[in-house]
């Protein structure tokens, strides 16, 4: 029979730990409000690692402007030096220039035209007569203003006119020979421009040397410089310009040469370099600081748990699962740390990310600003449209994956009774059933959640080939540099990750609010009454051991009616008392009153004329002995497990009690004897593990004793060494004992019969057998057929 009383709440024992717990919380801001207050001691930590992991994003958002500086001054050193080019080209063609050639000429030129010199001319005997009569008609036309054609008509005189009217002569400072003014001459008369050769006097004159980026440029390579740009043509291939520029003279391809400035490049790659060794050494602190934080947060939550259980009464757990209550310390906690751990600063770390790229996006450039925001929400339509589509078939996954686990817990559990019953193939039937349905959920879930990483890769893709089309469109119109679209290549990168990172911390501070709510709500659940007015205390070795029950009054929470009702009795000291009735009698509940397992609602219970109101839990649970029915076995030896919280235990004590208990010939055959290391799931029997737990309760030296079914598990003649040893054991101690089988008890001092919750017989063995009453109608029906 069980001990169990109908009308008090079961203890319930259900499942393994974490399930059924909610995904959602009741009241989301109300729990991360309580999260936050909790953490007050740990604020300044949590404040100092969220400024770290907002500074680490701003850092990496400073990179990529940084970046296309960099790309920019790589690819001025990969290109001709189209600015410098376009100097040489402009400074040397304004030497050229027809209005500075027209009124540097006729100073250069200096003719002598003369009547003086054309008398001496047209006396000259070295001067043919033709040569004069053609001197003569050009005189003739000297009234036309226009130089050109002056000059076009002197270039066809013959050099013995030409050197008499275009003496040797100097120009600032230079020494222009006739010869060299015959060349200069016919050069500007020449309608063929392409082909024009000066003297180098001539050039030096032309062609000013300058300075480009202090590089000289002298006159003779200004000439070559235009005889070679003559060539060039602005459709000419990449190969065939440079194959020009390497024919220039060595001044001009020392200032139009591909040229990288290496001071600028090592001044942006440190720069980049101190910026990125600053976001990771802000990221790294940030995270050992949370790790701190969230650890240390959780191991004062497990402090407080632990402390708020020892303080809760024993209805608590009568109307809460232990499986619920396991989860609150372990599972609810955890997802607490690891979400602190993980979320918070990526969640601050994210949403500074995202603002400070979108920013930094039109601050840059605003039409590539537009075009990688609209290509990655393009991107993110899909997606969430994917992820609404999977969603129902996470939630079946569950669902159906805790119906099989239930299925499978449930068959294995009462394996003996299937296998008894021949219920295998029904069994294996509905596995088929759930199995199936796990599968199909699994799979179609698995398929949606796959399509995650290519669905983000595609986002990544599309925003970089949009940046680059619309940024090479840009940079053909000189609107951006080159360095720009890597930039924004990289802002591509760092606006669609902070989207799914922040959707992932939104999902774990929801589960985070949800474990919050649960754990809080355990630890504002209802204390026991404190206990700082019981001053009173009675000594273990002093106390004489009389108990009185005056009018006891109980009711459980959610009972109609009272466990116990006026129940009343005086016990002696060293009285042995048995405790009897049916099954929801009251018998457990009154030996959990006079523990203070739980507060009376009226009447009392005094220990030694003093009553428990006055005597504090502690003290009185050191007064008793306890050994119940539920045997407990902890991990550790089976020495531990006997002098369980016992001080100074010899080896000649603990031997003795093994030895009247009946234990030291399973003792014995251990490997290791006490030393054997045992747990409550070992090959140990249901009787072994009951004479382990008397031991236990042997070994304590208290005035008080009780037996809650204490041999429920021993065969017929262990119960009656144990009971010979019960006997030993009990003398000089006043003790309770319950028991269903009645035989076990006939020896005992006084007997209570409970009934409905109050006394109904009391008296020894023999006096209530002759009464024929309730008693003997219990204790006959245990040898009825």
């Amino acid at each position: 029979m069980n001990n169990e009383e109908n009308n008090a709440p079961r203890r319930r024992h259900m499942g393994p730990p974490g399930r059924g717990i909610p995904e959602k919380a009741k009241d989301f801001k109300g729990s991360i409000k309580r999260l936050f207050k909790e953490l007050k001691s740990f604020r300044l930590f949590i404040y100092i690692s969220l400024i770290l992991a907002a500074l680490g994003s701003i850092l990496s958002i400073m990179a990529p402007n940084r970046l296309s500086d960099l790309t920019d001054e790589i690819s001025k050193g990969l290109v001709v030096n189209s600015s410098n080019l376009e100097k040489v080209t402009k400074k040397t063609m304004a030497n050229m220039s027809e209005e500075k050639m027209a009124k540097m000429i006729p100073d250069i030129l200096k003719m002598d035209i003369g009547n003086d010199n054309i008398q001496k001319i047209m006396i000259s005997s070295d001067i043919s007569n033709e040569d004069k009569t053609k001197f003569r008609n050009i005189l003739s036309g000297m009234k036309d203003k226009d130089m050109t054609k002056i000059m076009v008509n002197l270039a066809d005189l013959p050099d013995s006119v030409l050197k008499r009217i275009l003496p040797d002569s100097e120009y600032e400072g230079v020494k222009v020979s006739s010869d060299d003014k015959i060349a200069l001459l016919r050069a500007m008369a020449n309608k063929d421009k392409k082909n024009i050769k000066l003297p180098d006097t001539i050039n030096k004159i032309f062609f000013k040397e300058y300075s480009i980026d202090g590089v000289k440029i002298s006159s003779d390579d200004q000439v070559k410089f235009l005889t070679i740009a003559s060539k060039m043509n602005k459709k000419d291939s990449p190969k065939k310009l440079y194959g020009y520029i390497d024919k220039m003279p060595k001044s001009i391809r020392k200032v139009v040469e591909p040229k990288m400035d290496k001071k600028a490049i090592n001044g942006i790659v440190m720069f980049l370099v101190m910026l990125y060794v600053c976001s990771a050494l802000f990221t790294y602190v940030e995270s050992i600081i949370m790790a701190t934080v969230s650890n240390k947060f959780a191991y004062k939550l497990r402090n407080d748990i632990s402390n708020k259980i020892n303080k809760l009464p024993l209805k608590y757990f009568d109307n809460h699962a232990i499986g619920d209550v396991l989860s609150r310390v372990t599972n609810d906690v955890d997802m607490i740390a690891q979400s602190m751990n993980q979320s918070l600063a990526t969640l601050v770390s994210s949403l500074t990310l995202f603002l400070g790229t979108l920013i930094m996006m039109f601050i840059t450039n605003w039409i590539m600003a537009l075009t990688a925001i609209i290509a990655s929400f393009i991107g993110f339509i899909f997606m969430f449209i994917v992820l609404g589509k999977s969603q129902k078939y996470f939630t079946a996954r569950q669902e159906e994956l805790g119906n099989l686990n239930g299925h499978i817990e449930e068959v294995y559990s009462g394996l003996n009774v299937v296998k008894v019953y021949n219920g295998k193939k029904e069994a294996d039937r509905i596995f088929d059933e759930y199995n199936e349905k796990v599968y199909v959920a699994n799979r179609k879930s698995q398929f949606l959640s796959g399509l995650m990483m290519p669905m983000m890769g595609f986002i990544g893709n599309f925003g970089y080939v949009c940046v680059c089309i619309v940024g090479a469109l840009l940079t053909m119109n000189d609107y951006i540099s080159f360095g720009v679209i890597v930039a924004f290549i990289t802002y591509v990168r760092l606006f669609t990750s902070p989207l799914s990172q922040i959707a992932q911390a939104m999902t774990s501070m929801q589960s985070t609010a949800a474990a919050s709510e649960r754990v809080f709500e355990f630890m504002d659940e209802e204390e026991m009454s404190n206990e700082k007015k019981c001053r009173v205390r009675l000594d273990n070795k002093t106390a004489k051991g009389k108990i009185v029950f005056d009018k006891v009054v109980f009711k459980y929470d959610g009972n109609d009616e009272p466990t116990i009702k006026n129940f009343s009795a005086k016990v002696k000291p060293g009285q042995k008392i048995a405790i009897v009735g049916p099954t929801g009698a009251g018998k457990t509940t009154m030996v959990n009153l006079l523990m203070k397992f739980y507060d009376i609602d009226s009447g009392d219970i005094k220990i030694d004329d003093i009553s428990i109101k006055e005597l504090s839990r502690e003290n009185i649970h050191s007064l008793f002995t306890m050994v119940l029915q539920d045997t407990w076995l902890f991990n550790g030896t089976v020495r531990d497990n006997i002098i369980y919280n016992r001080d100074n235990v010899s080896e000649e004590k603990l031997d003795e009690v093994c030895r009247v208990v009946g234990l030291r010939h399973f003792i014995k055959t251990l490997p290791e004897g006490y030393d054997t290391q045992v747990a409550d799931n070992d090959s140990v029997s249901a009787g072994q593990r009951q004479l382990l737990t008397i031991a236990r309760g042997m070994i304590e030296d208290a005035p008080f004793l009780i037996l809650d079914e204490a041999t429920s598990n021993v065969d017929t003649r262990t119960e009656e060494l144990v009971q010979k040893a019960m006997d030993k054991l009990m003398e000089g101690r006043t003790s309770f004992i319950i028991a269903h089988r009645l035989s076990t008890i006939k020896n005992a001092d006084l007997i209570l019969v409970m009934q409905d919750g109050n006394i109904v017989e009391t008296g020894n063995h023999e006096e209530l057998i002759k009464k024929n009453g309730f008693y003997a109608e219990l204790y006959n029906s245990q040898f009825e057929l």
